[in-house]
């Protein structure tokens, strides 16, 4: 943290190049005087919504490891969050195995289904239907959510799958109190939710009103597909009843969904993308998720400079910050799709050489211009803020992080009769067309573009830093394209920065994604320093608030956590 109107001279080098650097900045918050975080000794849990934590706390308790936690929160989710948390979505969970001495990724993003093809979206005259690629039944990828959960717990858990369910199917049999946070939610939804009369039975009165705050929403339908999960295991959502209906309702609706498509459907275990940051080993998500490749890859680019030195949230660090997200999002852009299907180059992308060619392009006095990396593209694909991520560490020295979504606030908006079960509109998430923005501006390309059993390209990054070979911090957002920027401010605020989890979470953020070429910042940045950006050539624009960080910290023999205070309802327990 520098001191009011510090002034700084910092002279390092950068393998060849000699760079000079004169700066000034004030700072608004001293952080470590304001934020505490929760502390536990024997396990934490870290969830976006507080039922969710404290059933997959028990777990801990009653000698579970974090999988069985993880798995515990994901199917509860499903009740308690139902924006995001699903059984009709999909993910990505990292999870460190301390018996091992191994960290493994679980890929369970849903796929096109096998009647998808390359223009699928395009209407006669050649342009993308944005209500059939959001949501239409044709939106919606195979999900994955039950098959990645369960096998989860089946290679790696010590509990029943229907230990783990027990507290979902409590919750929707039950009832939930409707919150602010679900409340706002449902008033929010109510266009897309209500052309669904299954979804609206659910969600709303007799009358069309949502519930409102203090009254009791119970899920009958939902609690019997938990159920049916339970007996029977992932073969009565993907081959028995539950299948039965999703075919059923993508038949009368023209998706393409079909009995095959469910019964193929596989998760899949893949070696996560390993980075060392100041000492510091870095577990992410691989492709189909972008998040792993591009956090390593600003991570490398910013270790070339003295980020502790030029002080937190400064201009000079931002603008380095900035300079190293364009160039990874224009990676993003030029390279990254699902490698079952394209290659590619995450070696280089990753790569301690690669990063000090970028890093010596920058010119800490001026902005590199988005275009001059890249010209801007024509290709542009969508992806949604409504995400939710969850982290977990155990007593046995076990971790999980996991991120997981349905894409949009309630994805499709289309619940499945019968089963309480509402559909995700990741198809939205490919490549569709050239030359189309979309309401979040992330810009993909032909890698990610739709072909049958295809994952399409996601943000979300589940993270695990280890210190001396064991988890030392487990971290994750939601936020779309804005998942990797914030990820990556928790590891800078924390390492570089030396701030508490607390401090780490509530400090101001801000993002770049190459285009639109612009700085999106949080109120909080100083104006002293927002005028320092604006005469290097940068163009800022104030935003929401950015993510909803749930993260862990374990040290000197203790769990330190935090939940982000930017959405409310978020949790953390330790016991």
């Amino acid at each position: 943290m520098t001191k009011i109107a510090k002034l700084f001279t910092l002279i390092f080098c950068l393998n060849i190049t000699t760079i000079k650097v004169t700066a000034q900045d004030t700072p608004i918050y001293d952080y470590q005087a304001i934020f505490h975080p929760v502390i536990g000794k024997n396990g934490m849990v870290a969830s976006q919504e507080d039922l969710a934590t404290q059933a997959g706390l028990q777990v801990l308790k009653e000698g579970g490891n974090a999988i069985d936690a993880a798995v515990t929160i994901g199917f509860a989710l499903a009740v308690t969050l139902p924006r995001a948390g699903n059984l009709g979505g999909g993910g990505f969970m990292l999870i460190h195995l301390a018996d091992q001495q191994k960290t493994v990724a679980l890929d369970y993003r849903e796929k096109a289904p096998l009647a998808a093809n390359y223009d699928m979206f395009l209407d006669e005259n050649g342009q993308v239907d944005q209500q059939k690629i959001k949501f239409s039944y044709q939106a919606v990828g195979v999900p994955g959510t039950v098959a990645g959960l369960a096998m989860a717990l089946e290679k790696y858990g010590t509990i029943s799958l229907k230990r783990a369910l027990q507290p979902a199917v409590e919750l929707a049999e039950n009832g939930i109190i409707v919150d602010e946070d679900l409340y706002n939610s449902l008033v929010f939804a109510k266009k897309s939710l209500q052309k669904s009369p299954a979804s609206l039975a659910i969600f709303y009165k007799a009358d069309g009103s949502p519930y409102q705050i203090g009254e009791i929403i119970k899920q009958p339908d939902l609690a019997n597909s938990l159920k049916l999960i339970a007996a029977q295991g992932i073969k009565a959502f993907y081959q028995g009843e539950i299948a039965s209906k999703i075919v059923n309702e993508m038949e009368a609706n023209n998706g393409l969904i079909t009995k095959e498509d469910l019964a193929k459907y596989k998760p899949i275990i893949r070696e996560p993308i390993q980075g060392n940051y100041r000492g510091y080993k870095v577990y992410s998500m691989p492709p189909p998720s972008s998040g792993g490749v591009h956090l390593v890859q600003m991570l490398n680019i910013l270790e070339k400079f003295p980020i502790q030195s030029l002080g937190h949230n400064t201009s000079s660090t931002l603008h380095l910050m900035v300079e190293a997200m364009k160039f990874a999002y224009a990676d993003r852009f030029k390279f990254m799709g699902d490698t079952d299907f394209v290659q590619v180059p995450i070696t280089r992308l990753i790569s301690k050489n690669y990063a000090n060619k970028i890093a010596q392009k920058i010119n800490l006095k001026k902005v590199i211009p988005s275009k001059n990396i890249l010209p801007q593209p024509v290709f542009q694909s969508n992806e949604s803020t409504e995400t939710t991520h969850y982290s977990i560490m155990d007593q046995y020295g076990n971790a999980v992080a996991n991120t997981y979504t349905l894409n949009f606030s309630y994805g499709t908006g289309l619940t499945v009769p019968g089963t309480g079960i509402l559909l995700n509109n990741q198809m939205d998430d490919f490549t569709a067309k050239p030359g189309v923005p979309n309401a979040y501006q992330l810009i993909g390309g032909e890698n990610n573009s739709i072909a049958p059993e295809k994952r399409m390209l996601s943000s979300m990054t589940p993270t695990i830093v280890m210190k001396e070979g064991k988890p030392w911090l487990v971290t994750g957002s939601p936020g779309g394209s804005r998942i990797i920027t914030t990820t990556l401010q928790i590891i800078m605020n924390v390492i570089d920065h030396q701030m508490n989890i607390a401090e780490a979470t509530n400090a101001t953020r801000i993002h770049h994604q190459w285009f639109p070429d612009k700085i999106r910042l949080e109120r909080g940045l100083n104006g002293d320093t927002i005028e320092l950006l604006e005469d290097k050539g940068h163009k800022l624009e104030s935003s929401f608030a950015m993510g909803s960080t749930q993260s862990i910290m374990y040290k000197k023999g203790q769990f330190y956590g935090a939940s982000d205070p930017r959405k409310p309802g978020a949790l953390t327990l330790g016991y």
